[in-house]
């Protein structure tokens, strides 16, 4: 389920709206434009404010390539999914100024955002380290930000579960209802997408064993105690893969590793982690 890399069409997209967004129509930074000569050329580190986990390096130089035209040097010092502290230097960028604070805050905004939810990740892969679980995120992320989101989960040690409605099919409460049952359900999904790979959520034992025996190799076990968990891995074994998810928290985590599930799902990776404080400083001349 894992991906790799970062989809570089979806870096320049989202590089291109942010900067749309903070430079407006025609695009411009009037307080840099009115107190820099254009032809003044500086450097600038990305220095960490806390510790954390950094991802997003590639995009913030995106960000500066963009603002620069390609006339500022991007060097990073550290790599994505790296663990820091504060005061290290994560990049250094040379080139000109004006082009330096055009993209700062873009850039920060990007970098800030995506080194959290690496960073958030990274406590619950610790947590989960040495148990047979694994962290999971899901599809509450921000919108137009979900390649980056994702990326930093993988960043920080998480595994992403699927990238949209597209590439996996998660049949869910409302679904079961609307079909009338797990079963028809999952044949409906088998009839029309026969390659695409089938999630079924399951809230009791039986259900557990209805999707399984109606052909389901992943179940998603939703609010269910560890005690529940627990009868359910026993009565499944190896016959599909199994999900924790809802109301999850670290303090918990172990606990529900400990039940024998392949994975723990967190919304809150993508929804609820805070930023990672990173600045830019520029250095004196």
């Amino acid at each position: 389920m894992n991906r790799t890399g970062l989809d570089a069409e979806a870096v320049q997209r989202i590089v291109r709206t942010a900067l749309a967004e903070d430079l407006g129509d025609p695009p411009r930074d009037v307080t840099s434009e009115a107190t820099i000569p254009a032809d003044q050329v500086d450097t600038a580190d990305l220095v960490a404010r806390a510790p954390g986990v950094v991802a997003g390096l590639v995009v913030a130089g995106e960000v500066f390539a963009v603002t620069s035209q390609g006339a500022a040097t991007f060097e990073q010092r550290v790599a994505d999914g790296v663990a820091v502290v504060r005061g290290d230097v994560l990049a250094t960028i040379t080139g000109p100024t004006r082009a330096l604070l055009t993209a700062e805050r873009s850039a920060l905004n990007l970098l800030c955002r995506m080194s959290g939810v690496a960073t958030h990740t990274r406590r619950w892969a610790d947590v989960l380290a040495g148990t047979k679980a694994t962290v999971l995120d899901t599809r509450k992320t921000t919108p137009g930000l979900r390649a980056l989101e994702k990326y930093a989960v993988r960043a920080g040690g998480g595994t992403n579960k699927r990238m949209g409605l597209y590439d996996v099919a998660m049949i869910k409460d409302n679904h079961k209802l609307a079909a009338g049952s797990i079963t028809a359900a999952y044949r409906r999904v088998r009839e029309a997408f026969p390659d695409v790979p089938v999630q079924v959520e399951v809230t009791t034992v039986a259900e557990a064993v209805e999707a399984v025996e109606a052909g389901a190799d992943f179940l998603l076990c939703d609010n269910m105690s560890p005690e529940l968990l627990t009868e359910v891995v026993a009565r499944v074994g190896d016959r599909a893969e199994l999900e924790a998810t809802g109301n999850l928290t670290l303090e918990t985590a172990a606990e529900y590793a400990a039940t024998g599930v392949d994975y723990l799902s967190v919304g809150g990776l993508t929804h609820s982690s805070p930023i990672m404080d990173i600045a830019m400083d520029l250095r004196s001349r």
